[in-house]
């Protein structure tokens, strides 16, 4: 008898500790399963990536296109949240959006959040104007006191400028500005960028110029930032890109935006 009732209390003890136990937090895929929506955080100023129209309030390029995808296999509607580079990464951990649009991956933003597996790489180039283009030829020619380097705070590229450049008078600009419109205005000597960016640059603004270089600089696999706990999330975005890479979706849409 005194055997069967110790067996008893701990059975009772085991159940209030279970129910007293916390839920385990929700995955973000039964969220957007549930609420019917996929929320993407992205900036709109990473042309041809993900580029805004003030006017209209809708975006365009290889992102849009990437993340439509994905809303559709989900069946769901997509919304794009706005954000800014500086607070890309603070975003997906607020939880103000399910995954953000194509970023680098670096040691100091997997520190907080996940990524997916990478679909794209890009590697970094110097941009000048044309009228200052005599005054550069190579890498260190940029590392001079009297070479203005521009760029925009929170992206990746200014951790880069800061490393490579460190005797150059560096200005870091905020977001909406960016570091090439520095250059362009005569304000800045130098910004570099990604070459899918720079590409799309040198197209529209005549005046650009690609520094000569021998070889560019920090090859960086891109992927979609994710919440870092979330495996199932993770899990499903990872298998995700491995069929639209199979099925050529991937290689498909880079050739659409010129990548």
């Amino acid at each position: 008898m005194m055997r069967f009732l110790k067996s008893l209390g701990l059975a009772a003890t085991l159940a209030v500790s279970v129910l007293a136990a916390p839920a385990s937090a929700q995955s973000a895929l039964q969220d957007i399963l549930s609420n019917g929506v996929l929320k993407v955080g992205t900036t709109g100023d990473w042309n041809p990536m993900s580029v805004r129209d003030p006017a209209t309030n809708s975006y365009k390029g290889y992102d849009v296109d990437v993340m439509t995808e994905l809303a559709t296999d989900l069946g769901v509607e997509l919304e794009f949240v706005p954000t800014d580079w500086k607070t890309l990464v603070n975003g997906v951990v607020a939880g103000n959006y399910h995954m953000t649009g194509s970023a680098s991956i670096s040691p100091a933003r997997m520190k907080a959040a996940g990524f997916s597996d990478s679909y794209i790489a890009v590697e970094i180039l110097p941009f000048t104007t044309d009228d200052k283009l005599d005054r550069f030829s190579g890498w260190d020619s940029i590392n001079s006191a009297d070479v203005k380097v521009a760029t925009t705070l929170g992206t990746s590229f200014e951790a880069m400028v800061r490393e490579w450049f460190p005797d150059a008078d560096i200005t870091v600009v905020e977001a909406p500005a960016r570091g090439f419109q520095e250059v362009l205005s005569d304000r800045s000597d130098v910004f570099v960028t990604s070459n899918i960016e720079g590409s799309t640059l040198l197209t529209k603004f005549p005046n650009l110029r690609q520094i000569e270089i021998d070889a560019p600089r920090a090859p960086t696999p891109i992927a979609m930032l994710l919440p870092q706990d979330d495996q199932v999330w993770i899990n499903y975005v990872n298998s995700w890109i491995e069929l639209k890479k199979a099925s050529g979706f991937f290689e498909t849409t880079a050739d659409k935006w010129g990548l």
